[in-house]
């Protein structure tokens, strides 16, 4: 028997253009664009352990937790992208509990001078993972680079920024991992690297947005400067099995 119907079920969308997609990006992305990469069944979804934890149930019930419970690791956290805060079941362990605020738009072209905008690859992989374990920007794992392009400026051989493409809800695609080395801040690499991403999300008739922690005051001042607008909060809890 299906699962009943309720105000925190997913929505059903008219195109893969309805924005409505974005109010629960990661089961949108899991059942639209990116169904192929979806773990689980009709109650609980996730994305590989190895791209990001990323995963989202059907709704709030006990179930739905369960079935999501059984597609974790012991120690393997996920994370869900609400629109209402989560009461995570007994069983579980929150080790989140914030807000983001999702915003969406075309970034402005912010051409650089003294420096070259590359494409990242499975090579790059080492170099990715120590700079989004020194600046983070947010979970990334060793085969996230495979959910999009991602794009990277280098000084002295070394990755000094970097932004790229993560969940695909329909025609929507979310723009990710954006950072910059300490030693490199200032020089407008991530308004470059974020307009150079968007380019490419657009030629291909598609839709950029991000998500940014609610309280990265300066970030979300950035993405506005840029002519990006907030579209709405969501809630990020991330938890674990206990026990």
């Amino acid at each position: 028997m299906p699962p009943s119907s309720s105000a925190s079920t997913r929505i059903e969308p008219v195109s893969d253009r309805d924005e409505r997609l974005l109010d629960r990006p990661i089961w949108s992305a899991l059942t639209t664009s990116h169904r192929h990469l979806a773990e689980g069944g009709t109650r609980a979804l996730r994305y590989p352990a190895d791209m990001t934890p990323f995963a989202d149930v059907i709704d709030m019930s006990a179930e739905s937790f369960a079935a999501l419970g059984d597609l974790l690791a012991p120690s393997q956290v996920v994370a869900l992208f609400t629109p209402d805060a989560v009461d995570v079941p007994a069983g579980f362990k929150v080790v989140l509990a914030e807000s983001g605020d999702q915003m969406i738009g075309s970034p402005a072209d912010s051409p650089l001078r003294d420096a070259e905008i590359v494409t990242l690859g499975k090579a790059d992989v080492p170099a990715m993972t120590a700079l989004t374990t020194l600046t983070k920007p947010g979970p990334f794992a060793a085969r996230t680079h495979e959910l999009g392009t991602f794009l990277g400026i280098r000084a002295g051989g070394e990755l000094v920024a970097m932004t790229g493409e993560r969940m695909k809800p329909g025609k929507f695609v979310e723009m990710t991992a954006v950072c910059v080395h300490p030693d490199y801040r200032g020089r407008g690499y991530a308004q470059a690297l974020l307009a150079a991403v968007a380019r490419r999300i657009e030629a291909r008739g598609e839709v950029p947005f991000l998500h940014v922690f609610s309280n990265n005051t300066s970030a979300i001042a950035l993405y506005e400067r840029q002519g990006m607008r907030t579209r709405r909060r969501l809630h990020v809890t991330a938890f674990m099995k206990q026990g």
